[in-house]
């Protein structure tokens, strides 16, 4: 099944009627990785022949929580479908993230899906500190409140469902409560050998 036929059946599932419980898995305890889990690989190499393998690129946002002075944001390359039953999505986000914490506190995100020409909009929210949303247009995705960003080729609002650890990054799945695309269709933004295609 394509993705546009993935997408259309998990919409068709989210409005076949009321949402079934789903238990959330018990958090693990977070760890650091040990020597002995260090595989025998460089990391410039595994970088290199990874960027072989071409990605879409996303910005996961989040409400903003109380204390913060607005909403947080980043950018994903490692973001993916999970599960149709029940509609589950995941993206991995390094442990020393400093957005990572605010997405958490909120407890839910939005993925939105990004389009060729937003290049310059990616590496804004790609960088460190400073806010990322200053000139950049948004409404609210219509469950979690996360920022929509205008322009982008889809968005998927998700709950936190699980948080699983994965080495130097966590995983983490999402319930989806919502999902749309947008009104005209257009290339995706994807990233491979370290650029934009």
């Amino acid at each position: 099944m394509g993705h546009a036929g993935m997408a259309a059946a998990a919409v068709r599932y989210l409005r076949s009627g009321p949402a079934r419980p789903v238990e959330a898995l018990p958090r693990p305890e977070l760890r650091c990785v040990g020597e002995d889990e260090r595989a025998p690989v460089e990391q410039g190499e595994f970088r290199r022949v990874l960027g072989n393998f071409a990605t879409g690129v996303a910005v996961v946002t989040s409400p903003a929580t109380d204390g913060a002075s607005g909403p947080a944001g980043f950018a994903c390359q490692s973001f993916s479908s999970l599960s149709l039953d029940p509609p589950l999505v995941a993206f991995m986000v390094g442990r020393t993230s400093t957005t990572w914490p605010r997405i958490a506190r909120a407890g839910a995100f939005c993925v939105n899906v990004l389009a060729a020409g937003q290049g310059t909009l990616c590496r804004g929210f790609a960088v460190s500190g400073g806010d990322k949303f200053a000139g950049v247009a948004y409404d609210a995705a219509p469950v979690s409140g996360s920022p929509r960003l205008a322009g982008a080729l889809a968005w998927i609002d998700c709950t936190i469902h699980a948080v699983h650890t994965g080495g130097d990054h966590l995983i983490v799945v999402g319930r989806v409560d919502d999902l749309g695309t947008a009104d005209t269709p257009e290339a995706p933004l994807l990233f491979h050998r370290g650029q934009f295609l």
